[in-house]
Parts: C-alpha cells; structure tokens; sequence
C-alpha cells in the first residue's frame, strides 16, 4: 500500500486498521474500555469474547454472580474492581432504562463508570451521533500521526471532525484510546508492534 501523504490520509487508513486491531459492537468496545485500564489489547481481545458469551446483554450481566465475571477478566488485572464497574453499568443499563442504553448524555453520565468523554463515544458508536470525544490519548496520539497540530482538544476534536466521518467518529476515539493504552503509550511507544507505524511521522525507524 502507498504510503499516505495527507492528514486525510492518514485518518482514513486508521479508521481501517484501528477497526480491525480492535474489533466489536459498541457495548464489546465499552466492555474493552472498563477492561483496558492496566492491561494490554490482546488480553483484553481474549476475554470480551467469552465475557458476552455468558452475558450477551445488560439484563444477563446485571444479574451475573460477581465471581462469575471475575473469574473471566481475573486475566486482565484489577478484576474486582472492573467486575463492579461492569455490573454497576449493565444493572442501570437494565433497571433504570429498560436494557436500552440511553442516547441523551445527561442520562449516560449517570450510568457507573461512564463520564462524559465515554458517553459521548456511546452516543457516536451506539446511535451514530455526532461526537469525536478527545482526552490525552486522542490528542497524543492525532499529534503523532501528524493529524493535527492543535493542543486544545476542542480544537483538535473540530479538526478531526474534518478528517474522519461522522458515522466513525466515536469508535475511532474509543480505538485511538485503546491504542494509546496498550501500545502508543505517553513514555515508550511500542512502535514496534505498532500497526500504524509504517505511515505514521513518529514511529521510530
């Protein structure tokens, strides 16, 4: 493949490849986001898949047996905490908005473990709303890339809004922060294993 000249470019084929390193449905990518804290893409890769097998909705989770869920995430670190913070999302999910998560923020910021940048990735992922939520993995990582070289991060978000659809703004955020947790992290980028790094302006030769 050619290697891509332009910030367009550039955004484009980490749509792709971003897409297909961390696959999955909305509520997968949510689940990854809570089990990503201190662990790496492909452990996290290994449990969602067995996680919704037993869980596949809100309702199920809500109910799970706590040790039940920990034995399944036991592998991705913190697992009590990430256990409840699962639960604590699936049970508002199910008893305060019927099983269907909820498309106003001021609803989603509600739910346990969601702030307002998850929320409003929820709402771009889950109902196609607009919203590229940007924290310090997004803005470091669209810096890297060469994406922008913007550091307010409203500013960075309309550039990246200029870039990359609007229908994939919200997974692309979600994914640009799994990415920067498990692999372009702040200290030591892994550009090694990097599947950006033959286009990206940052990866070490």
């Amino acid at each position: 493949m050619a290697r891509p000249r332009t910030a367009k470019g550039r955004a484009r084929e980490t749509v792709v490849r971003l897409a297909q390193e961390y696959p999955g449905s909305a509520a997968e990518l949510l689940a990854a986001t809570i089990l990503s804290a201190q662990s790496t893409d492909a452990r996290v890769n290994m449990v969602t898949p067995d996680l919704f097998a037993a869980f596949p909705d809100p309702a199920s989770l809500a109910r799970a047996d706590p040790e039940k869920v920990e034995e399944i995430v036991r592998s991705t670190g913190f697992f009590r905490a990430k256990t409840r913070s699962l639960i604590g999302m699936a049970h508002a999910v199910d008893e305060r908005f019927g099983g269907d998560v909820p498309t106003e923020l001021s609803d989603l910021v509600t739910i346990p473990g969601v702030g307002r940048k998850t929320g409003n990735v929820v709402r771009s992922v889950a109902f196609g709303l607009p919203g590229l939520p940007v924290d310090t993995h997004v803005l470091r990582l669209s810096t890297r890339l060469g994406l922008t070289q913007e550091t307010d991060p409203v500013k960075v978000e309309h550039e990246l809004n200029a870039l990359v659809p609007e229908a994939e703004r919200g997974a692309f955020s979600l994914r640009l922060i799994l990415h920067g947790r498990a692999v372009c992290t702040a200290r030591r980028p892994a550009c090694g294993r990097c599947v950006l790094a033959d286009f990206c302006p940052s990866a070490a030769p």
